[in-house]
């Protein structure tokens, strides 16, 4: 029987280049070779963007179209959107009657949340529920496996503390997941910060090849290289990070490594270069996408056929639960 994987992404807009390199990569490959539940977590989106759900559904069917274009086959895995499932709205609220309040405020993702969104008001008691909901969303599948990048395993580590904590109390119920730690490539965007659509900087799945390329052509590289002329270090230079993860050619590769450190090739050309590599990759799934959103009717069927999967065995998990606690 195969092992059960659960992931989740939040419904924020389109995504970009860093989704499809980190996550979305991972993901794909694991729905060979596991039962994989992929969650597009619409309630966690509500957290921070609870004073305006204007574009809530359209952001979940952005998210949809980018996940079946970049690979995610319904027929290997299940997809569905996290309110389809009300056994999730339920399991956190199980949850968080066992779970303390220090070990949130002592989440390092949580401090760095407050710091870096000064702009929205966050003092809510869901934000700082963030990981009892996350934890929910694992344990009502009872995942063996979560995929996940060095910047959750804190948020892994205390869905296992807060299992260890809910099955000393009601006997062992619920499933104590395994992280699994994915490579996660740097994605660098346009201004050389990572890639997040907060910063402004980044480069859609969706975005058409003039708008990529008018992108790729404006972004910052190795500030030693002034003018052509000046010689650059590739290791200090945003555009080399996504040669790195779009450029399959080695030869190239080292050709660009060389020219640019004795300045025999200049940031254009080298940028040129780059789209070729970026478009190989993102024309077909650009092709893909826009075939999925002329069929709106087969979009409705996944959702509501994966909702379906996902609720058989949610359920099964919450009469446990329901058993347990009394």
């Amino acid at each position: 029987m195969q092992q059960r994987v659960f992931s989740g992404m939040r419904p924020t807009g389109r995504l970009h280049l860093g989704h499809l390199a980190g996550a979305l990569t991972n993901w794909i490959k694991l729905q060979n070779d596991y039962n994989c539940f992929y969650c597009i977590v619409d309630w966690h989106a509500l957290m921070s963007d609870y004073a305006d759900t204007s574009s809530l559904k359209s952001n979940c069917g952005e998210v949809l179209l980018d996940w079946l274009a970049s690979g995610l086959d319904p027929e290997k895995c299940t997809i569905f959107i996290q309110s389809h499932v009300p056994q999730h709205a339920e399991l956190h609220l199980a949850l968080s009657m066992v779970a303390p309040l220090g070990w949130l405020h002592r989440c390092p993702t949580y401090k760095e949340q407050i710091l870096n969104l000064q702009n929205k008001d966050l003092s809510t008691y869901a934000f700082l529920g963030y990981p009892v909901l996350m934890a929910a969303d694992i344990l009502l599948y009872k995942a063996e496996i979560v995929p996940v990048g060095d910047d959750q395993s804190a948020h892994l580590e205390l869905t296992r503390e807060l299992v260890r904590r809910f099955n000393s109390f009601y006997g062992s119920v619920l499933l104590e997941p395994q992280i699994m730690l994915t490579p996660t490539p740097k994605v660098p965007g346009t201004d050389g910060r990572k890639m997040s659509k907060s910063y402004g900087n980044s480069i859609y799945i969706a975005d058409e090849p003039a708008v990529m390329w008018e992108k790729i052509r404006t972004m910052v590289t190795d500030p030693a290289r002034e003018r052509r002329t000046d010689p650059g270090d590739p290791d200090k230079c945003p555009v080399w990070d996504l040669h790195k993860v779009f450029n399959n050619d080695e030869q190239e590769k080292a050709e660009i490594d060389r020219g640019c450190r004795t300045a025999g090739i200049g940031c254009v050309e080298c940028k040129k270069k780059l789209l070729v590599h970026v478009e190989r990759v993102m024309g077909p799934i650009r092709e893909k996408r826009s075939s999925y959103e002329k069929k709106p009717g087969l979009l409705m069927d996944i959702l509501r056929e994966g909702a379906a999967k996902a609720a058989d065995t949610a359920r099964r998990t919450m009469d446990e639960v329901m058993d347990a606690v009394g």
